[in-house]
């Protein structure tokens, strides 16, 4: 493990949402203004990328990663073949836009749903043409931890050797839809990108995981263990940015994010640098 500043030099990078209020392509600037290093977009089929990349390379931002739409990632594991392979095909399609504008990585999801469904043989094979792709051109993929983390797992054990495939750990995902178990001990050497946000639980621990848990708070303002994460992370042997995945705006009911609504955009920017540059800052 690492000691001192493990996390010194690395690209702080934040995650654009249309929450910010402005088109995605437009939102560079505001990262460039209050001292972002760079930012990952969720692309969409038929979206052009090339907008956004162009100015990021224009104002030296790094373009960390795409993100994959996540609507049809339960229909890779179902047995409708025709929806199965339109899941693989749409994971694809973002591997393809990636390669396209430089970003050098997908993320995508496993699963989206809360009804336990086991993983299946034909959703490994079909998230195999999604490895393949990004063998050949030369996109890495990353699962992300969310809710039905048993395809996290099929799909990281399934591929454990494949090089063009690895984990995307979300700290705040961790504390709602995986019930705190500790993601990094069983995939960290995995490790080759981070959402990285603060959450409060679950509200409801005997009842049922729900989406409007997944809260994305601002560093520091939840309930998240900052040293716990900072030490698991610098042990894990990846080096590359820092990743955040913020949400400006509140989940429908709920007002955990109101006040970050409230600021002007540079404001809440700036705050979130703020406190991305105090967990840099942690001993590990």
């Amino acid at each position: 493990m690492e000691t001192g500043n493990a996390f010194a030099g690395r690209p702080l990078c934040l995650g654009l949402s249309k929450s910010m209020g402005k088109p995605i392509a437009d939102l560079p600037d505001d990262l460039a203004e209050t001292g972002w290093e760079g930012c990952f977009a969720l692309w969409t089929p038929g979206s052009d990328m090339t907008p956004l990349a162009r100015r990021c390379k224009e104002l030296g931002l790094v373009l960390q990663s795409l993100h994959a739409p996540w609507g049809k990632a339960a229909d890779l594991w179902g047995d409708d073949e025709a929806k199965g392979a339109a899941s693989a095909d749409e994971m694809i399609g973002c591997l393809r836009a990636a390669a396209e504008t430089g970003a050098p990585l997908v993320v995508v999801h496993a699963w989206i749903g809360f009804t336990p469904t086991p993983a299946t043989q034909a959703g490994i094979d079909r998230f195999g043409r999604v490895a393949a792709e990004a063998a050949a051109l030369g996109v890495k993929v990353a699962v992300e931890n969310t809710e039905g983390e048993e395809h996290l797992d099929a799909l990281l054990d399934a591929f454990r050797g494949d090089p063009a495939v690895g984990f995307c750990w979300d700290t705040g995902h961790e504390l709602c839809y995986n019930r705190g178990r500790d993601l990094m001990a069983d995939f960290g050497d995995r490790l080759i990108c981070t959402h990285i946000n603060d959450n409060l639980g679950i509200s409801d621990p005997s009842g049922p995981t729900t989406w409007l848990d997944d809260l994305h708070l601002l560093p520091f303002d939840g309930v998240a263990d900052w040293p716990g994460i900072a030490r698991r992370l610098a042990a894990s042997p990846f080096r590359g940015p820092l990743t955040f995945e913020l949400n400006k705006a509140s989940r429908p009911g709920r007002h955990e994010n109101d006040a970050y609504d409230a600021m002007p955009l540079r404001d809440y920017l700036a705050e979130a640098l703020r406190r991305a540059r105090r967990f840099a800052a942690l001993p590990a």
